[in-house]
């Protein structure tokens, strides 16, 4: 099956025609110069920009679209982790999976076609939540690569024995990453070696909620310490807010040891600054990763949505645009690099290959509508058309109507 794009604009500004062979990018060539071939269905992209696939390196599937089920009245992260837990054993399989299906496909609606989704598994929802998205990941792969990574807390001491089982239980389903969230933990280091040891038995990848406070350095450096010690599997980091709240000098060692460790960070703007600094009464902080210090030392950052309409951020459509937005207005990073983040970079922090619009790359794509790569970040338009393996799998149209009006008739009076 043949594809051809015609009329659409890189982010690099140059407008050009792209060929699609099943599921590979055939060419890219200017536009008007790929029009001989007569067998190719044709689409015209033209005042799109044509980009690579976006990626959601971090979500909360099961917990999508609960924000007027479940009520967050202090509005911090202590008052969603408790209203979530009351909530969960509520949970059906069949409830959960409704709903990571409707915001799965709303990101694909927005150009997502690489999803890594955490999932609870604890008392109360047991494993009923991993059971949901590994079959939702089942249900809808082909249209989107969804990654699901397990995450309980506490895990050590004997309060976390059982949970402990659960999470070792999750991996033997399918689960397909090691999630955690150390800081939540009584015995944070203690809890960092034991998730390591446990995806190293199981030949998984590691993506852990770090940090997700703003108090101190926190466990990122000894995260970064212990993985340099010989652990062989891809590991992230997502959240490391406190390290947006270290002095420069903090920040700069600790993303050099987090870059020779190889670590990845993802950082997510949005419920970062839903749910941190709310007890500041002045200087209110953002929340937010030290962006240009991990960016100046060579890690590898990428940027996500974290959760939908949730307690944990009642806003929110799982739109990799939106993130990029607050990239640029919150984080103070250019446009393309924001998109970067939100595009290759995101892909590589889920161990997947980052694409670029040129032959021999995958044909997947999303042609947004916008004059210019910078146009769309500042914008955000829902008109788009998403291609998965070369093949249209979401268009989104929007039609305006501006009401006729008349300009008011020019003045005749005068001055004295």
């Amino acid at each position: 099956m043949s594809l051809l794009l015609r009329g659409g604009r890189t982010a690099a500004g140059v407008d050009v025609d792209v060929l699609l062979e099943d599921a590979t990018i055939a060419a890219v060539e200017p536009a008007g110069t790929l029009s001989h071939f007569p067998g190719a269905e044709r689409l015209d992209v033209s005042g799109h920009v044509v980009l690579p696939a976006f990626a959601e390196p971090h979500a909360h599937l099961d917990k999508a679209f609960t924000a007027d089920l479940v009520e967050n009245p202090s509005g911090d992260l202590p008052g969603a982790i408790e209203a979530w837990h009351a909530y969960r054993r509520t949970l059906s399989i069949a409830d959960i999976a409704a709903r990571a299906r409707a915001a799965a496909l709303t990101a694909l609606e927005r150009g997502v076609t690489a999803i890594r989704t955490h999932v609870d598994v604890g008392e109360g929802i047991e494993l009923r939540g991993a059971q949901a998205l590994i079959a939702v990941r089942d249900e809808l792969r082909g249209l989107v690569d969804i990654q699901v990574a397990a995450l309980s807390y506490p895990l050590t001491g004997t309060a976390g024995a059982a949970n402990r089982e659960r999470l070792d239980e999750a991996l033997r389903l399918g689960v397909d990453v090691v999630g955690g969230a150390p800081h939540i933990d009584p015995d944070p280091p203690a809890n960092l070696r034991w998730t390591l040891d446990l995806a190293a038995a199981h030949g998984r990848p590691v993506d852990l909620h770090m940090d997700e406070h703003l108090r101190d350095a926190g466990e990122l450096g000894l995260l970064a310490d212990l993985v340099s010690r010989g652990f062989s599997h891809q590991v992230a980091a997502s959240h490391c807010s406190s390290l947006g709240m270290c002095p420069l000098g903090v920040q700069e060692d600790v993303a050099a040891a987090v870059a020779r460790a190889g670590l990845s960070v993802i950082t997510l703007p949005l419920t970062n600054l839903y749910l941190q600094g709310r007890h500041h009464r002045s200087a209110i902080p953002r929340g937010i990763t030290a962006l240009r210090a991990l960016l100046d030392a060579g890690v590898e950052l990428a940027g996500g949505g974290d959760n939908v309409q949730d307690p944990f951020n009642p806003l929110g459509t799982g739109d990799p645009l939106h993130t990029a937005q607050l990239l640029v207005a919150a984080g103070h990073l250019g446009w393309s690099d924001a998109l970067r983040l939100v595009g290759p970079a995101a892909r590589r922090a889920m161990g997947l290959a980052a694409t670029a619009l040129e032959p021999g790359q995958p044909a997947d794509l999303v042609a947004v509508a916008g004059a210019s790569a910078r146009e769309i970040v500042a914008t955000a338009p829902e008109q788009r058309t998403v291609i998965r393996h070369g093949r249209v799998v979401a268009r989104t149209h929007v039609h305006k109507e501006l009401r006729a009006w008349r300009a008011p008739a020019p003045s005749m009076t005068t001055k004295e």
